[in-house]
């Protein structure tokens, strides 16, 4: 019931329709308020073959302005990277204790980094990280010597992403308590980001269709123009 009653209150447009930015963002904070926070999310269909590994686009970027909740973040480092990673903020620190703790897949955190030299026993958890999406992996930035900018990056609002099914991206850049100014930036640099990523193996039309959308909202459709 109280599902209905949202979609009713929800704006009135055709989500088919191609909006201008200023357009779609200010559709999405006119939406009728939940009561939690709601992330906001971009969805980039690529006109790119996924099948091929060379085309597959991947990355993270640290959003200019903060996605606004707590990312939980363990670092598998010893020594000095450790005191790096505790400064940083980083939730869970160790090597082989977390390798015990999260062998049987109970997870606490939203993120992992470490160093490249560690990775050989991180890889010990592979089955449990990686069909969790949580393997630490270079072209995300989670396997970097510079522990202490990774674990802050994470921390400040890095979104971090990779081609699923049918070529499309997806990523968290802002939650819906974020003002129009911020909300409009975010989405600019994650678009720019994903333009700069384009694959040289890539032909034709790269960027297909852009949907904007929160958790429990619908999708509304940019006009792929305008980047």
């Amino acid at each position: 019931m109280k599902e209905t009653k949202y979609k009713k209150e929800l704006p009135q447009i055709d989500l088919e329709k191609s909006l201008s930015v200023d357009e779609a963002v200010e559709m999405l904070t006119n939406q009728p308020k939940r009561k939690f926070v709601e992330s906001v999310d971009v969805a980039v269909s690529l006109g790119i073959d996924p099948k091929k590994s060379d085309q597959n686009v991947r990355g993270s970027l640290t959003l200019p302005h903060s996605l606004g909740k707590d990312v939980k973040v363990v670092a598998f480092v010893d020594g000095d990277k450790a005191t790096e990673a505790k400064s940083a903020g980083a939730d869970f620190i160790g090597t082989d204790d977390l390798l015990e703790k999260y062998k049987d897949g109970n997870i606490d955190f939203d993120v992992a980094v470490t160093t490249p030299s560690m990775m050989k026993v991180v890889s010990k958890l592979a089955k449990v990280l990686g069909p969790k999406g949580l393997m630490p992996n270079p072209k995300s930035g989670t396997v970097t010597e510079n522990i202490e900018k990774a674990v802050k990056d994470v921390k400040h609002g890095q979104v971090r992403f990779k081609t699923e099914k049918e070529g499309i991206v997806q990523g968290t850049i802002a939650n819906s308590s974020m003002d129009k100014a911020k909300l409009t930036e975010n989405l600019h640099s994650f678009m720019a980001e994903i333009k700069r990523l384009k694959p040289a193996s890539s032909k034709g039309i790269y960027i297909k269709d852009i949907y904007l959308s929160t958790t429990m909202g619908p999708g509304y459709r940019i006009d792929v123009s305008q980047f």
